[in-house]
Parts: structure tokens; C-alpha cells; sequence
């Protein structure tokens, strides 16, 4: 026994010092979630790049709350249930907020956990209306909502297209299927719907259902889903001479869409999304520091940007990380960032609806009618 007490004295002895020179954490960590890997890497990359000259220029200036911003990526691959482990994961790793997820169903389900724990969110690209109507208090998004850009697209379709027959696909996803509802939602009695379902997100072979919707007749068709399958459908569609317009969604507005489809196949077809920041004085100086870091500006890049700067706002302004606090900071101010002033709704909703059309033209997007 008195050589069992020796050996403990002499374990504290050795272990106390460490324990009392540890060094406390001088870091505020950030989570960024988002597809890092897969199909929609694209998006998930946009987001680390934008976060990542936000986080710069904090760093630069001495960081938040006198630390220095650590970036935490989590990869959720674009899969709902990779997403909640990655949520675990990051709070587990002690973040202080996040910036992401890119899908509505990666963010909905990853929320439960950033909720239980008190954690801060905000999606820079998840529109499906449900992730802001949980009564989760710390769920925050910086761009609009699918029963906005679908009333949109419904609009456009009705009143500048004069469509009275089209088809309707959805790629079977909480986005993309709320989003095509939103917009069948949206139209008159007048337009007649002749087809309506569901494609699965990853397959390559769409000629059996545009086959099928050809011999309907249709003068239009929408598409609720992300670019790889937008792509494949408006490439596929014109190889069996399906020649009418195509319109989708936010999630189709990237290059890559117009690079899987072609650009003789992809001109002249339709999407929703905000306004052209070029236009917009204050994303000036994001847009050139990001085309000479990065090249090409990803569509929700600035809004990865903006999220990341109202989050360290909020927690400059509450002086405090403390999860609670900030997410009621979120809540009162009014932010400017590079897409103009940003303030939330007790949902978490910006205020207004930012959606106007887009066109594909001469392998490149231009802003083409405002409602």
C-alpha cells in the first residue's frame, strides 16, 4: 500500500505541471459544411473559398473577440445522413457557429443538432422553406426561399412565356421536389400540366422519361434539382429532338451545368436567382479579390462570404462566442455585407425576396427579367 501512495505522488508530481501550464485555446473555430467531395463538390468548394477571404481579412485585422478564426470543414457529401454526422462531429469539435450546408436536405436534418447544442447556422444556399419553420431560434439563412423563387419562375412561365402546356421534373429531393411544387403551386388553372415526376438524383440516363414527356407535347420544362441532372436532362433532351425551353432553380445557375448540357444545348434556358452582384457597389471589392485568388465567382461564393462576416459580427458586437448570445445578436442587427444589407425575420429569413430570371446566352448567364 505505501508503495502504491509513492507511485501516485510521484504521477501527480509529474503530470501537475502540465496540467497547470496547459494552454488555453486562443481560437474561435468555425465549422464550414457543405459537399466538399462528390458530384456537387463545386458548391461545397465555393463555400470555402468565399469563408476563406472572409476569414482573411478578420485574421489580417487581428481576428474576433482578440483570437484568431480557425476554418472546421465538414464534408457531408451532399447526403442527409453524412450531414448529421458531420454536425455531430463539428460540435463535438467544440465550433463556435457554422456557415452551411448547401442542400436543404443536408441542412434540415444537421440543424436538430446545432439546435440541441446552441450553436449558430447559417446556409448561404438552402432554400427549402421547412428549414426556417421548426422554431429553431439559432437557423439562419442569407439567401431566399423556394415558395419565392417558385412564384417567380410560375410568373415568368405564365406572363412573359405564355405557356399553357409543360412538364414538371423533380429530382426526388427535399429542394428540389419542394421547389418544383412551388412553382406547380404557383400556376393558373389556365396551364396545363401533362407530366409531373420524379427522376433519381446520380443517374446518367434520362431518355426514357423525356421520350415519354415528348409524345405529350409540352411547350416547357421545369426541373427542380441541381446542375448534374439539369445538365444531363437539357443534353439529353435535345439528342432526341426535344426542342423547347427549359427552367430550373438556384442549384442549376453554375457553369458546370452549362458544361455537361453543352452550349449549344444549354442556350436559352431559364433559372431563378438573386441579381447579378456585379451590379451591386458593395460586392466590388469581394468579386476582385476572389477572380484573383480563385478564378471564377461560384455562384453562392459570396453568399459563403456574407454568412461568415455577419456571424463574426454578431459575435464582435455580443463580445462573447457564447452561442446563445450571438444567435439573439443575429436576431437585432442589420448587416452590411457585400450583397447590400441583410437583416432576419424571427424565422431567420431575410427580409424580401431576392429571385429575378436568368438566361443562358453564348455559354455564359445573364440576368434577363425582374418581376
Amino acid at each position: 500500500m505505501k508503495r502504491f501512495f509513492v507511485f501516485l505522488i510521484a504521477v501527480f508530481s509529474i503530470t501537475m505541471p502540465f496540467y497547470g501550464c496547459k494552454k488555453k485555446d486562443d481560437t474561435i473555430k468555425i465549422g464550414i459544411a457543405g459537399p466538399m467531395t462528390g458530384p456537387q463538390a463545386k458548391m461545397g468548394n465555393d463555400f470555402r473559398n468565399g469563408v476563406a477571404i472572409a476569414v482573411e481579412e478578420w485574421n489580417s485585422k487581428g481576428g474576433v473577440l482578440g483570437k484568431k478564426i480557425d476554418i472546421i470543414i465538414g464534408d457531408d457529401q451532399s447526403d442527409p445522413k453524412q450531414a448529421v454526422s458531420v454536425a455531430n462531429k463539428l460540435v463535438n469539435e467544440g465550433v463556435a457557429g457554422i456557415v452551411g450546408h448547401f442542400n436543404s436536405s443536408c441542412s434540415i436534418p444537421a440543424s436538430d443538432v446545432y439546435n440541441r447544442a446552441g450553436i449558430p447556422m447559417i446556409t448561404p444556399a438552402s432554400t427549402n422553406p421547412q428549414l426556417t419553420e421548426r422554431g429553431y431560434r439559432g437557423i439562419f439563412r442569407v439567401c431566399g426561399r423556394d415558395d419565392q423563387q417558385g412564384k417567380v419562375a410560375a410568373i415568368f412561365a405564365m406572363n412573359k412565356l405564355k405557356i399553357k402546356k409543360l412538364a414538371i421534373i423533380h429530382d426526388k429531393t427535399t429542394y428540389g421536389q419542394g421547389l418544383a411544387d412551388e412553382f406547380k403551386k404557383n400556376l393558373s388553372s389556365a396551364v396545363e400540366i401533362v407530366y409531373y415526376g420524379g427522376i433519381t438524383q446520380g443517374d446518367k440516363d434520362f431518355k426514357t422519361i423525356l421520350t415519354s414527356i415528348k409524345e405529350k407535347k409540352p411547350e416547357m420544362i421545369y426541373f427542380g434539382g441541381i446542375y448534374p441532372e439539369t445538365g444531363l436532362l437539357v443534353k439529353q433532351s435535345r439528342e432526341i429532338s426535344l426542342n423547347i425551353p427549359f427552367m430550373s432553380g438556384d442549384g442549376s445557375i453554375d457553369p458546370k451545368f452549362i458544361e455537361i448540357a453543352g452550349e449549344k444545348a444549354a442556350e436559352g434556358t431559364y433559372l431563378t436567382f438573386s441579381p447579378d452582384p456585379k451590379n451591386i457597389p458593395a460586392a466590388k471589392e469581394f468579386l476582385e479579390k476572389y477572380s484573383v485568388r480563385f478564378g471564377d465567382v461560384g455562384p453562392y461564393s459570396i453568399y459563403a462570404y456574407d454568412a461568415m462576416n455577419i456571424l463574426l459580427t454578431a459575435m464582435k458586437e455580443a463580445g462573447t462566442a457564447d452561442g446563445k448570445v450571438v444567435i439573439e445578436k443575429l436576431h437585432s442587427m442589420e448587416f452590411l455585407g457585400a450583397l447590400g444589407k441583410i437583416r432576419f425575420t424571427e424565422n431567420g429569413d431575410i427580409t424580401g425576396s431576392p429571385y429575378v430570371i436568368w438566361v443562358t446566352k453564348n455559354g455564359k448567364f445573364e440576368e434577363y427579367w425582374k418581376p
